[in-house]
């Protein structure tokens, strides 16, 4: 099978027709498409730098990137509200019609954005991040990005999910579908994260990042870290709490009036 390359990639990107990672068609999870990363590469390697954006004093350019990478301009077909104050949305995403980007905030290169989801003031959607339908990604909230390696899993937010402000997301995290991460959680591949509904402690495993389990509520926590000179001085690492599972006040809680979409 051929895959498009350079310009017909991020045509196809863009369009929603070839993604970093797509749930799997049995339910089996999500499949990494690794060939689009290193196409991704191969446009960064073969591409030379040049001047971009708007003409300042003296004649010179603001901005300098990748030639193929200009910032993307979306037309009324494409049903995406992007609201002026400094946002940028980079060649070779997809933003699904009903997104709605608040300023200033970045989508990189690769990523996807499903149906009705808002993206808030200086939110960041990194490099291949795969976001659902309605999710809500709070003010600040960092999704991390992934080129390299390329057969790693993006960071993956699943329908429904609700983002705190200040939540980081990295690594290949998977959050999954109407989870609730609260502001200032920070989840990396290495993360632990303790369920304290069923009693159990969630870990990643090298092939496999940390998943939180669907509808899980997620507070920001500590764990006591074990060993004479930790215990000694008391140390401890962050980690996340399951604190409950999603139900009617939580979905009150979170919800975004029909009108700010």
């Amino acid at each position: 099978m051929t895959h498009p390359k350079g310009e017909a990639l991020l045509e196809a990107l863009e369009a929603g027709e070839v993604r970093a990672a797509e749930p799997d068609p049995e339910g089996r999870g999500w499949v990494v498409h690794a060939w689009v990363k290193r196409a991704i590469l191969d446009l960064f390697r073969g591409s030379a730098i040049v001047p971009k954006g708007v003409e300042v004093q003296r004649g010179e350019l603001a901005f300098r990137d990748k030639a193929p990478l200009a910032v993307r301009r979306f037309s009324a077909e494409e049903g995406v509200r992007l609201v002026p104050g400094g946002s940028a949305v980079r060649r070779g995403s997809y933003l699904a019609p009903g997104v709605v980007c608040m300023p200033p905030m970045y989508v990189n290169i690769g990523a996807y954005v499903g149906a009705g989801s808002m993206i808030d003031s200086h939110a960041l959607v990194g490099s291949c991040a795969q976001v659902g339908r309605d999710v809500h990604l709070s003010a600040a909230a960092q999704l991390g990005g992934v080129l390299e390696p390329a057969g790693a899993r993006p960071v993956i937010i699943e329908d429904g999910a609700f983002i705190g402000g200040g939540a980081g997301v990295y690594e290949g995290v998977l959050v999954g579908a109407r989870a609730v991460l609260a502001a200032g959680v920070v989840l990396t591949a290495g993360s632990v994260l303790f369920d304290l509904v069923h009693g159990r402690e969630l870990r990643g495993e090298p092939s496999s990042p940390l998943t939180v389990p669907p509808g899980a509520v997620v507070v920001p926590g500590t764990r006591a870290l074990k060993g004479e000179y930790a215990e000694a001085h008391g140390l401890s690492a962050a980690c996340g709490l399951i604190v409950k599972y999603r139900d009617e006040r939580t979905d009150a809680a979170t919800a975004l009036e029909s009108s700010l979409r």
